[in-house]
């Protein structure tokens, strides 16, 4: 077996190698192979957390010293004339060390602010208030153009753009040769040209020409190249797709037996999840069932090392539009190979499930198989089947296929009942677009028990897939979701109180605590403020190679494993459980094993692109869909405060938008950022998230997706108007600080104006 050095020893080679510091290199030093590495990983890990070694990407260091090669920002040369530079990744605890900057003749002139990459010597035998480095110029680091989307409009020499982005205020100015011939009223991707003049608009250069901005199929494009969203496969990743083909049976099990079933949105553009249920007929599990999830095997055609593994990692995931998807996968692999399609053999991984008659999973078994779909259904044609109305392709599968699967569900939701996750109540929308791409309206999402079903089956499976692989000691990718922060649960409790309803303090946090607040406000004024407001409180879910729970599921261990057509970490979950089952040479390789965290890092990020980018293109549809609407007045709540306004959430189409906080009347809001409030400093009118209010469409910009809103009344009541308005005497029902606060202020405005 392979001695693990001392920890006295890795300090020692980290200091006589600073540039071979990755785990791969210590490793490699110390000749460990194999398993061993897995306790090099533990060594490492207790040296960082103990602060004897700082983990920088890929590689570690003594955090009491500076990487051979460094980022620093170019101080102002001292009284001497020497040019000193600061370093900018400083986390040692003592001070941060002096570092002399030494010219060569070829370097190109610094100045204060500049920042460097630079090479860093010891200064042998430093001296108190001396340099403790010597740094040579390896390059100047520039600074990437900045990219817009905006509107070319042509002036007679070249042109100006106006921003697409409605954080976004400033006008660009294109010369006359960077115009790329764009045409006026035309959406461009411009970048950054040259310095900015200080008294005039910044330059730019066109880049690309993107066409009509006001087509109906531009509003989702606008949306891609903004958050630089991968749209269109390289070459050799598609070559890669196109050579691929079916999986045979070779070594998997033979599931083609089973009456196995796809259930999907009517759209569904890929099918990735196929279940089966049965009553278990093992003597030992009374009342028992066995639930059957399977789902397809992209591990099979999408191998690591490969153009098609490297593009689906750039992409982390795919994103949803109302008028398109941009895949993870190219659609001979995400439409057709990995789609579980009817009547067609396909590959797949799959955990059986045994339930006792409480609903809670007694054991399970994963198995690389082939299987065969008996039908592909959508939602709405099984819960019509099991509500007694099926249809022609429904009704031969009603008694051994669809019933079984709602018995297992009625004992899986007991035991989610026992469990108590997080129940939020908020109606999900959906954008509805004609033919051509116009939108007709906005309709809320139905729904069914047959959702509930095959998320509750899904669920089942993702913990599975989890115990498992910690079961077999392999590493993966959990998917985490922490408890909300102390200030959150305040902000919270504050709201719950002010609206008459508690959620007590001094305990540990569980679900069923805010699941009870939100049983409280079922059926009254405020129980959109209550699950909003909750919802609000909620960090946000990640992925990450260590295992911190899910909150929000109330479960202790939790991956995903059931969607790998669309999401990369599905994919990483699959090869893990190849690798741990020993069931192939596609599993997750040691490499891949080695940047989990960097994987789980980039694939957080890319959903959180893909949410901003899908959370747009339905801001400005529904901009353009309310523009014919311009001066009506609509119903909605306070979504969002902020020191320069409020954010209202229109109650029929979900539509954000903003009251600029010029436009409260004429008196002084003080915005709260505790309290989310803001509070008007002559009537004491405290507006926070929440409130009921009655607004006026003032603007609409379907380009930017930006709605202009006009306060007309908060809780029913009409705001107060001009300076006559009696002080004091308008007060809706608001949070408790806010209004303590405002108690406050009536009372001092009442002092002064006594004497």
């Amino acid at each position: 077996m392979t001695d693990i050095p001392s920890k006295p020893e890795i300090l020692a080679w980290i200091a006589e190698n600073p540039t071979l510091t990755a785990k791969r290199d210590i490793a490699r030093a110390f000749g460990i192979k194999g398993a061993a590495r897995i306790d090099l990983k533990r060594v490492l890990r207790e040296m960082e957390d103990a602060g004897d070694l700082e983990k920088r990407r890929k590689t570690y260091r003594d955090p009491e010293r500076l990487p051979p090669v460094s980022v620093l920002e170019v101080l102002a040369p001292d009284a001497a004339g020497d040019l000193f530079a600061r370093p900018l990744e400083w986390r040692g605890e003592g001070r941060e060390p002096r570092v002399l900057f030494v010219a060569r003749k070829s370097d190109p002139a610094l100045g204060e602010g500049d920042r460097i990459l630079a090479r860093l010597h010891d200064v042998e035998g430093a001296t108190p208030g001396g340099p403790d480095y010597e740094a040579r110029l390896i390059r100047k680091i520039g600074v990437t153009p900045r990219r817009i989307l905006g509107i070319f409009r042509a002036e007679t020499e070249g042109g100006r753009i106006l921003p697409i982005d409605k954080g976004a205020d400033k006008e660009w100015r294109v010369a006359a040769g960077a115009t790329q011939n764009a045409r006026d009223g035309e959406l461009v991707e411009v970048e950054q040209a040259g310095s900015r003049n200080r008294l005039g608009l910044p330059q730019a250069r066109v880049i690309a020409r993107l066409g009509d901005p006001s087509g109906p199929r531009a509003v989702s494009l606008i949306a891609i190249h903004q958050h630089g969203i991968p749209d269109q496969f390289p070459p050799e990743v598609l070559r890669e797709a196109e050579a691929e083909r079916p999986a045979d049976l070779g070594s998997r099990e033979d599931l083609r037996h089973l009456p196995i079933i796809t259930i999907d949105p009517a759209d569904a553009r890929d099918r990735d999840d196929a279940v089966h249920a049965h009553a278990d007929d093992d003597p030992k599990n009374p009342g028992g069932h066995v639930v059957w999830v399977l789902i397809a095997d992209v591990a099979h055609h999408v191998r690591p090392g490969t153009a098609l593994d490297r593009e689906a990692w750039n992409r982390g995931n795919s994103t949803y539009f109302p008028d398109r998807v941009v895949p993870m996968l190219p659609d001979r692999l995400s439409g057709d190979l990995c789609s579980l399609h009817e009547g067609v053999p396909r590959a797949c991984i799959a955990v059986r499930l045994r339930l006792d008659a409480h609903g809670k999973v007694i054991s399970h078994r994963f198995t690389r198989g082939l299987m065969q779909s008996q039908a592909a259904l959508t939602y709405e044609q099984v819960q019509a089947a099991a509500d007694g109305r099926p249809d022609a392709q429904t009704a031969p599968l009603v008694d051994q296929v669809i019933a079984p699967l709602y018995a297992a569900y009625k004992v899986a939701a007991a035991a989610r009942e026992h469990r108590q996750p997080l129940d939020l109540d908020l109606p999900e929308r959906r954008v509805e677009l004609d033919a051509d791409g116009n939108v007709t309206g906005v309709a809320f999402k139905d729904r069914l028990e047959a959702h509930r079903l095959i998320e509750e089956f899904m669920i089942l499976a993702n913990v599975a897939a989890a115990e498992e692989l910690r079961r077999l000691r392999h590493p993966l990718l959990y998917r985490v979701h922490e408890e909300p922060s102390p200030e959150k649960l305040d902000a919270l409790r504050e709201v719950a109180q002010a609206s008459g309803f508690t959620l007590a303090k001094g305990q540990v946090l569980q679900t069923r605590h805010l699941n009870n607040l939100l049983s409280q406000a079922e059926g009254t004024a405020f129980d959109e403020l209550m699950n909003m407001t909750t919802l609000r409180s909620m960090t946000q879910a990640y992925y990450a190679p260590e295992n911190f729970g899910h909150f929000g599921l109330a479960l202790q261990n939790y991956a995903h494993f059931t969607s790998p057509i669309r999401r990369y970490a599905d994919l990483v979950v699959h090869r893990a459980l190849i690798t741990a089952h020993g069931w192939g040479k596609d599993g997750l390789s040691p490499q891949e094993v080695e940047r989990l965290e960097e994987t789980a890092k980039h694939i957080s990020e890319t959903e959180r692109r893909s949410m901003a980018a899908e959370r747009d293109t339905n801001d400005r549809y529904l901009a353009a869909y309310l523009s014919e609407r311009v001066g009506s007045e609509f119903d909605g709540r306070i979504s969002g405060v902020t020191r320069f306004g409020l954010f209202v959430r229109l109650a029929d189409t979900g539509a954000d938008g903003l009251i600029p906080i010029r436009t409260l009347g004429r008196e002084y809001f003080h915005f709260d950022a505790n309290a989310q409030t803001l509070m008007g400093d002559t009537t004491g009118l405290v507006l926070g998230i929440g409130q009921r209010v009655t607004v006026r469409l003032a603007e609409a910009v379907p380009v930017t997706g930006g709605l202009m809103l006009e306060l007309l009344a908060v809780e029913g009541k009409d705001l107060p108007q001009g300076p006559k308005a009696a002080r004091g005497r308008f007060n809706p029902r608001m949070p408790a600080r806010g209004k303590a606060k405002a108690d406050k202020t009536r009372r001092k405005a009442e002092r002064k104006r006594r004497g």
